[in-house]
């Protein structure tokens, strides 16, 4: 990712894709998306085209194909920074994340609009894209870097949640097209406003993943159960939200937790952390299940 400067003096975002993540179509359809939500008033990076009006240019060295995509500058400031406490205080930081609900609540309704096509090519995070034999950011139970009491316990711990996720039911769960990866370092602060950038791992989903994305990295502050009840209460104010749905947030807490294990072990420069976001998910598990 680059800063550049346009013709115009304004900045804008470069991003140059990385090579094997996601394919062209998949590219293009999360711009085609990004763009929908900013026609509809959403704080997002608008896509911007190149010189000849496409939305992806192809770059590469050594015969390899690689993507390059331009978008709007975000003003504003990340949330925070994972693993660090929030600078805002308690009641500014309770506001925040009852923005960040309405923010989240209107994205899920924008998407709702948003008319897809057989060339639209997102991933899900679905039952199979979390739990599958092949989830979307790896075997986070079988990879490399894990002790054999973690292996063991997370092929458990895959098991009861695959249990629990049947007993439940996703049939009735508000479900279509997600962010995804609302960390803090992705939800953007300006003034008053929330906005949303790095849109590269959004698909399909439960909205509740959305929910759970928002909140895991922030269960280290004293105060999380009141930023928990600012942001289900901001979403509630613009999106249905029913008490059995919600019964459910801790479980996709627990999963979206998983989907680090298998992320780290796939990335030589954060491989070192594979273990401890096992051990984490471990014990968050114990605590929430």
């Amino acid at each position: 990712m680059f800063r550049v400067r346009l013709a115009d003096g304004a900045y804008a975002a470069l991003r140059l894709h990385r090579p094997g993540y996601h394919s062209r179509d998949t590219i293009l359809s999360e711009l085609l998306f990004v763009a929908h939500l900013v026609g509809e008033g959403a704080r997002a990076p608008a896509p911007l085209p190149t010189l000849s009006g496409s939305l992806l240019a192809e770059c590469g060295t050594d015969g390899a194909t690689g993507f390059a995509s331009l978008v709007s500058w975000m003003e504003g400031a990340p949330l925070g920074e994972t693993g660090h406490p929030l600078a805002h205080g308690s009641e500014e930081a309770q506001a925040l994340f009852f923005r960040l609900g309405e923010t989240l609540a209107r994205l899920h309704d924008s998407a709702d609009r948003f008319k897809t096509n057989d060339s639209f090519v997102r991933p899900a995070w679905d039952r199979d894209g979390l739990l599958g034999d092949t989830p979307l950011w790896g075997r986070f139970w079988d990879c490399q870097g894990l002790s054999p009491e973690s292996a063991t316990g997370l092929a458990r711990l895959r098991s009861r949640l695959l249990d629990r996720l049947a007993q439940a039911g996703t049939e009735g769960l508000d479900y279509g097209l997600i962010h995804a990866d609302g960390v803090r370092e992705n939800i953007m602060v300006h003034g008053n406003e929330i906005g949303l950038i790095d849109f590269d791992d959004c698909g399909y989903g439960y909205r509740l993943f959305d929910l759970a994305t928002a909140l895991l990295k922030n269960r280290i502050e004293p105060q999380y159960p009141a930023l928990e009840t600012a942001l289900v209460n901001g979403y509630r104010s613009c999106r249905s939200l029913p008490d059995a749905a919600l019964a459910l947030l801790p479980l996709f807490v627990v999963m979206r937790s998983l989907t680090y294990i298998g992320w780290a072990a796939a990335r030589p420069e954060m491989a070192h952390k594979t273990q401890k976001y096992a051990d984490d998910a471990l014990e968050l598990a114990e605590r929430l299940l």
